[in-house]
């Protein structure tokens, strides 16, 4: 799928949408407009950043009890200045208790918050808040802008769906000591047919091919590394932690699914999985350096 080029006024929306979107714990404080890392300026020193993707099952730990505070503790187990989280309930039903987790787990951990649903529905009976779900990512450093960028799915709401452009591919702007790097979160599909996750691939590689700087994008890929539809990945991004483990499912990991993965601009100098049963996944946490410029 092809994108069409980003126009000045999608960019001024983007930025009003990332400044209604983003919270610190139940706080709303203002975003600036999204800036694109340059693609030239001043060489800056290697930045440390640690990063990780977890999969949190709507909050639901492998034993399928929902339990918000076991997940908020194992996040905080990791210790990770940028998270990217999948599976994310915000007011969508029973399961989750209608909880927003995305604002949840951000009080809980004194983090910024950017929620991307891919799936916004009117409010369950006897409920007022719309019901999302979606991805996330949690940030304790400053984040200079978000936007919720679409790719093609396709959807679990419909009887007969068809593969179709849909937002739910998220990516955060922080700033790491002066450097701009750019964070995705994703959650590819889960069908066995490969084909949608091939143009979901293609149409991930143009949203980044359109920032500059480092570019980390973590997610649940729901298919290994080596898998061929991912192949288009790997050269323009690097897997930044081929040895960490298995992630998938909890309990007893049998696949690595869990990724994550990196621009020529990051260097990795440790990754690992974690072993907690939070969730039917196992977070992944990667230590990186960003060779970047400053603005």
């Amino acid at each position: 799928m092809t994108r069409p080029s980003r126009t000045s006024a999608r960019r001024i929306l983007a930025a009003a949408l990332c400044a209604a979107a983003l919270t610190l714990g139940a706080a709303s404080p203002g975003v600036a407009s999204a800036p694109r890392s340059p693609a030239v300026g001043r060489p800056a020193p290697p930045v440390p950043l640690r990063v990780a993707t977890y999969n949190i099952h709507a909050g639901a730990g492998e034993d399928d009890v929902f339990d918000l505070d076991r997940t908020a503790r194992a996040i905080h187990d990791l210790d990770a200045d940028v998270i990217g989280l999948q599976e994310v309930d915000v007011h969508w039903g029973e399961r989750s208790g209608f909880t927003d987790e995305a604002r949840g787990l951000a009080r809980r951990l004194h983090m910024r918050v950017f929620f991307a649903p891919v799936y916004d529905l009117p409010p369950a009976a006897g409920h007022t808040q719309r019901q999302r779900f979606g991805v996330a990512v949690l940030s304790r450093l400053p984040v200079v802008g978000a936007e919720n960028h679409e790719i093609t799915r396709l959807s679990t709401q419909s009887p007969d769906p068809v593969p179709a452009p849909a937002p739910g591919f998220a990516e955060v702007t922080v700033r790491a000591r002066g450097t701009l790097a750019h964070v995705y979160s994703t959650h590819l599909d889960y069908r066995p047919d490969p084909s949608v996750r091939r143009t979901q691939v293609d149409d991930m590689l143009n949203v980044l091919a359109e920032d500059h700087g480092p570019k980390i994008l973590v997610g649940d890929f729901n298919a290994e590394p080596g898998a061929p539809e991912l192949a288009k990945l790997w050269g323009p991004l690097s897997d930044a932690a081929p040895d960490a483990g298995d992630t998938y499912p909890a309990l007893a990991p049998a696949k690595r699914i869990d990724v994550i993965a990196g621009s020529p601009e990051v260097a990795v100098t440790d990754a690992r999985t974690a072993d907690t049963a939070a969730s039917d996944h196992r977070p992944v946490v990667a230590d990186l350096l960003l060779r970047g410029h400053t603005p």
